[in-house]
């Protein structure tokens, strides 16, 4: 899982205005490649996208005015629960709730389905999205050691985390704090 997610504090609002979202799809993938080639020092390959596409697993793109992805998620289905295996927002757009407004789309579609949980990996490392992913009520909930690859041959661990997905009637009133994600 990949996870570059903007602070909370510094996020303004997407709400609406200027993006658009979809599913993504093949011609996309240059641009999403683009992105993950800025962002991270191991990125998801072509396969990776391809087959995650492929597999019909959940992947949701916010474009810019322009047509452009600059934002996008992938998540896959599992037994009442969905799995974030990539979120990313590019550099340039990030402190936008880009993240903050893929992570409400998988919860509605969690709630959609009778998911209990949202889980992913991040790595160990990766304080800033621990960070968000805390503040969004995300808990951690383990450890996967020597996930991810690191340099030199190494290899870093991943915390695994888990997001509980509230029915409906109970999520009422559970976004009072969600200016502090804004």
């Amino acid at each position: 899982m990949s996870a570059v997610l903007c602070d909370a504090g510094d996020a303004g609002d997407a709400g609406d205005a200027g993006f658009v979202e979809r599913a993504m799809r093949p011609a996309d993938l240059d641009r999403v490649l683009a992105i993950e080639a800025t962002l991270y020092p191991f990125p998801w390959t072509r396969g990776n996208f391809v087959d995650s596409l492929a597999a019909g697993y959940d992947a949701h793109l916010l474009c810019a005015d322009d047509g452009l992805p600059c934002a996008y998620s992938v998540a896959m289905d599992g037994v009442q629960e969905l799995h974030l295996l990539n979120l990313a927002v590019a550099p340039g757009w990030q402190h936008r709730g880009l993240a903050r407004r893929l992570l409400d789309r998988l919860v509605a579609r969690g709630r959609a389905s009778a998911a209990t949980g949202l889980w992913l990996e991040v790595r160990e490392s990766n304080l800033r999205a621990r960070a968000v992913y805390a503040r969004y009520g995300f808990a951690a909930v383990g450890q996967r050691p020597g996930y991810y690859p690191a340099e030199a041959g190494r290899r870093e661990d991943a915390s695994v985390i888990r997001l509980a997905i509230e029915p409906r009637a109970a999520a009422k009133g559970a976004n009072d704090d969600d200016a502090a994600l804004d």
